[in-house]
């Protein structure tokens, strides 16, 4: 991550240590822009006040007033603001575009390439002392670290940019808590994930800041962690939430998001045809943005509504279409992912050899290596890799092997708190213990798993957040 905040050097003087902002600065300032221009102190004193003035100014004795300000930036041909801070004109404004053309670059190209113009930005913003400037690039950072896997990092991001705006409404700060909980979430932390969300929403609620793009945001956020913790009633009414908000926000992006988080609790509500639906939307939304990862997201989605439909041919061809798609922006940790689920189709389809090429390599790099799915790192989908390979193993009559990879992703998944799919995983480990003999282990294998389906997102999370005065 980019070092800490530094002071600026003054503008055009060569001294670091002297904030911008100081007598001293100004005085250079002065003293070097009246030069470029070839005025002398009594040109630029004129008609308002006197020589020695600007002299004892130039010298860092004295701090100009407003009025001050004002006489000598129109003699200058420069601004107030650039005379007191140092800043250029429209600085503030061309580094927002620019933060804009990042993120263009972020949504149609790889996040490497749009991390560095991230960074760039950012050090520009802190060397002209703009703070909601280096604010967004910390958030750009941040989601370019998301897509390529580098989680803590990410965090670091997001946290710096809540920090910066520590002093503006809360609604300010909602991108920087959604990507936090994002990473949180991919790290294999739902229920801190969901925290954050929750107490998020409740405060907004409490202030009543009842923004509603912000909520919406949030509301969509959610629907993930929850549902990968099992939480199916509370990621239904976030979907409610949300749908009762969107007639109310504009932005395109923000309504994409929402029809794409709805889509997943019907699905997990088994309502196939009305999740497709909600996904095409979304997709509409994002081919007419040209975000591509988000958009690679929907193919990835779709592959797995057609998954769940027992459509394995149409599930194999848009999971393919993701892979390639979000490889192609090189988002790592995403690939890795839809690898993992594009394998179980394979694998139902019989090309078990092909499932097996994909997961081997996804579990065995090395700890270092970016592309390892790992705890802290995809934890989820690590576990889902070792039960499709403990999967293929038993298939293959391997129980021994089989076993292994079981209980390699147990402690993956219970760390997650992805109680679903711990309850599964403790099936399919008791079945195999049952049928190798070893019973009283079985029985106590079921008793963990039924004990993680009993109370899927009850008594791990605090009371569910309210909705907001409609």
């Amino acid at each position: 991550m980019p070092g800490k905040p530094r002071e600026a050097e003054v503008a055009g003087n060569g001294t670091a240590g002297v904030r911008p902002d100081e007598p001293t600065a100004i005085g250079r300032r002065v003293l070097r822009l009246r030069t470029e221009r070839g005025l002398t102190q009594r040109q630029l004193a004129e008609p308002a006040y006197t020589p020695a003035y600007i002299s004892t100014l130039e010298s860092g004795k004295v701090r100009p007033s407003e009025a001050a300000l004002r006489h000598m930036a129109e003699r200058l041909g420069t601004t107030p603001e650039e005379l007191a801070t140092g800043r250029p004109a429209h600085l503030a404004a061309d580094l927002r575009l620019r933060l804009a053309d990042a993120r263009h670059a972020l949504a149609t190209g790889a996040p490497e390439d749009a991390a560095t113009l991230f960074r760039a930005l950012r050090a520009e913003a802190v060397e002209h002392r703009l703070p909601a400037e280096e604010a967004s690039a910390l958030l750009g950072l941040g989601d370019c670290l998301l897509e390529s896997g580098d989680l803590a990092e990410a965090r670091e991001c997001f946290g710096a940019a809540e920090r910066l705006l520590a002093d503006e409404p809360l609604t300010r700060r909602v991108p920087a808590v959604r990507g936090r909980a994002a990473a949180h979430r991919l790290s294999g932390e739902l229920r801190y994930a969901c925290y954050l969300l929750e107490t998020t929403v409740d405060q907004l609620n409490a202030s009543g800041l009842h923004d509603p793009d912000s909520l919406l945001l949030l509301y969509t956020a959610s629907i993930a962690p929850y549902l990968d913790m099992g939480a199916r009633t509370r990621a239904g009414r976030a979907a409610e939430l949300a749908l009762a908000l969107a007639p109310r926000v504009d932005d395109p992006a923000l309504l994409a998001g929402m029809h794409r988080g709805v889509a997943r609790t019907l699905i997990a509500q088994g309502r196939i045809t009305e999740a497709d639906s909600s996904l095409a939307k979304a997709q509409e939304l994002y081919q007419q943005l040209h975000i591509r990862t988000d958009l690679a997201h929907c193919h990835w989605m779709r592959g797995y509504v057609h998954a769940q439909h027992g459509d394995l041919e149409r599930a194999e061809s848009e999971l393919c279409t993701a892979r390639a798609m979000l490889d192609s922006k090189r988002a790592a940790l995403f690939t890795e992912q839809v690898e993992v689920e594009l394998a179980d189709v394979l694998r139902r389809r019989g090309k078990v050899q092909e499932a097996e090429e994909l997961l081997r390599p996804l579990l065995t790099a090395g700890e270092q290596d970016t592309g390892a799915l790992r705890p802290g790192r995809g934890a989820v989908h690590a576990g889902a890799a070792h039960r499709l390979l403990g999967l293929i193993e038993e298939q293959r009559g391997d129980d021994p092997a089989a076993e292994e990879h079981y209980r390699a992703a147990l402690p993956l998944l219970e760390h997650a708190d992805a109680a679903g799919d711990v309850a599964d995983l403790c099936r399919l480990l008791g079945d195999l213990l049952r049928r190798t003999g070893r019973v009283d282990e079985a029985l106590d294998t079921y008793r963990t798993g039924l004990g993680h389906r009993a109370t899927p997102g009850t008594t791990t999370l605090g009371p569910a957040p309210a909705g907001p005065p409609m």
